[in-house]
């Protein structure tokens, strides 16, 4: 059946899922639904503490067996060592088909590849995987689905009840004996737990594991006792120098400054560059640099952030120091000066995923976004974007909060070189569709800007703005003039995982890829 992105989702996935496709970004609007229910076992009579010597006490005390979801979350992103630390004991203890719903996966986790092939996990449910854990699921290895998620569809399939939680494990940095939680304060400081709220607040066990163990009560906390069942003290949950790694630094790169200029040009003639606009940037080098050519100009003009959301980066924090902005909204930090701003500016404010970006509450902070700014694989002549899986067929990226500020916006800008490598990233259709083109507005290429047809109001804003204005098609034009039209990706039948859209429809499939294309 084709959804409303084009794309032919076949019969049997919506069978074995109960998914329906997808349909429009704002086809659930207003829909009601009730909210899913964590077992909780009372703490009446306690002996005032819920240490356990180690994480194997802890699976045996939640009763871990068999087919069960573990949850975790990624505020160390690279740097991250409590997934591993966790699957390991899993994996001694002789547990099969184990659900990992993590908020996302990456090079880090390479370790535990080999539970795939023997079975120990059999489902993963993420924003995105990179590295071998990518390669596994598009190789077909993973007995079951790989299902891509939102940030914002993670938390409403949590809330739903679509995903239920067996048993979440927050790493925490610093934790006390009764189990508050807070991601700052310790020896491996992550800013913000932001995350795993919803999974503190739905799973049926909560396991936080800590490498700092504070005098109770540990306050502020962002996770409270209330939701915590056990706290295990390790040597090391993480290491956060590899938090600020790949894309997540600023840049030198000429072609990504040109971008960031074009980028500052267009959002300075927009009708919503104003005091008191709302922002957010992605963590790519042109993102990261247009947020500070961006500063100059409310400068000039004496125009004031109201609030900027999201993953948060050194020129945001210097935004609100400065004064430009007046508070930041934090659901993830991406260097340590961020963590370090999320520790001790009045002005910097940890708020949950679910506050962010859950499509199905009552209003997340992204419906409030006027600007965002954002990265892609991946944009088409459609203004589809794909930001999961790479122009070889495998998956090697996440869709974050990709989707979700998309749709949430008024002013949705994506930047993408013309050609990634020696690929053009202005194609006919996307190898998978992540972001629909209905909530793309400008595409912003190192040789051209193009807008949506659909954004008419923006195009009488910048037709006299000199920038090199082109249709998404012209830019498709140039790209493969550079390289010649790329050869389509060879997928076999089987479907090995699928790309959600926010409001839990199936955006499109993810075909298991040929051998020969992993060839070196």
């Amino acid at each position: 059946m084709k959804n409303a992105v084009g794309r032919d989702i076949p019969e049997e996935i919506l069978r074995v899922t109960g998914k329906d496709v997808f349909r429009g970004s704002h086809a659930m609007d207003g829909k009601e639904y009730r909210r899913d229910g964590a077992r909780v076992k009372p703490v009446i009579n306690s002996e005032g503490s819920k240490l356990l010597p180690s994480i194997k006490d802890a699976l045996l005390k939640c009763e871990i067996k068999d087919g069960m979801t573990l949850s975790f979350h990624h505020h160390f992103r690279e740097g991250d060592k409590v997934l591993n630390m966790v699957m390991e004991e899993v994996h001694k203890l002789g547990i099969k088909n184990i659900t990992i719903c993590a908020s996302s996966m990456g090079s880090q986790n390479n370790p535990i590849v080999y539970m795939i092939d023997d079975g120990t996990i059999t489902n993963i449910q993420s924003s995105g995987v990179r590295g071998e854990i990518g390669k596994a699921i598009s190789e077909g290895r993973l007995q079951g689905l790989a299902i891509m998620r939102s940030h914002g569809g993670r938390v409403r399939a949590i809330e739903s009840g679509e995903t239920h939680i067996d048993i979440a494990f927050i790493g925490a940095p610093t934790a006390d004996e009764y189990g508050n939680l807070n991601a700052n304060g310790g020896k491996a400081n992550c800013g913000v737990l932001s995350y795993s709220a919803p999974d503190a607040l739905y799973a049926d066990k909560v396991v936080a594991i800590t490498d700092c163990l504070v005098p109770f009560p540990n306050w502020p906390h962002q996770i409270s006792q209330i939701y915590v069942d056990y706290v295990v003290v390790v040597d090391e949950i993480g290491d956060p120098s590899k938090i600020a790694t790949g894309a997540a630094k600023p840049t030198s790169d000429q072609r990504k400054l040109l971008m960031a200029s074009y980028c500052t040009e267009v959002v300075k003639r927009t009708p919503y560059f104003k005091d008191g606009f709302s922002y957010q940037t992605g963590v790519g080098g042109a993102s990261i640099a247009s947020t500070i050519s961006l500063a100059d100009v409310m400068r000039e003009r004496n125009i004031h952030m109201s609030f900027g959301v999201g993953g948060i980066t050194k020129p945001m924090c210097q935004l609100l120091e400065e004064g430009l902005a007046r508070t930041l909204v934090d659901t993830q930090d991406f260097d340590e000066y961020a963590i370090q701003s999320a520790a001790t500016n009045p002005n910097h404010h940890y708020i949950t995923a679910g506050e962010y970006a859950d499509p199905f509450n009552k209003g997340a902070y992204v419906n409030k976004l006027d600007f965002v700014i954002l990265a892609a694989l991946e944009v088409d002549v459609h203004f589809n974007c794909n930001v999961v899986v790479g122009s070889n067929g495998v998956v090697s990226g996440a869709q974050g909060g990709h989707p979700d500020t998309a749709a949430g916006a008024k002013c949705t800008i994506v930047i993408t070189p013309i050609l990634q490598g020696r690929i053009p990233s202005v194609c006919t259709d996307v190898t998978t569709v992540t972001t629909p083109g209905e909530d793309v507005d400008v595409v912003i290429t190192d040789y051209g800007i193009a807008i949506n047809p659909k954004r008419q109001d923006l195009i009488d804003a910048l037709k006299d703005s000199g920038l090199p204005l082109k249709s998404i098609e012209e830019l498709r034009d140039i790209a493969y003039a550079m390289t010649g039209e790329p050869e389509h990706v060879q997928f076999g039948d089987r479907v090995v995982g699928i790309i959600e859209a926010r409001d839990g429809s199936i955006m499109d499939v993810v075909r298991e890829i040929k051998p020969f294309q992993f060839a070196d």
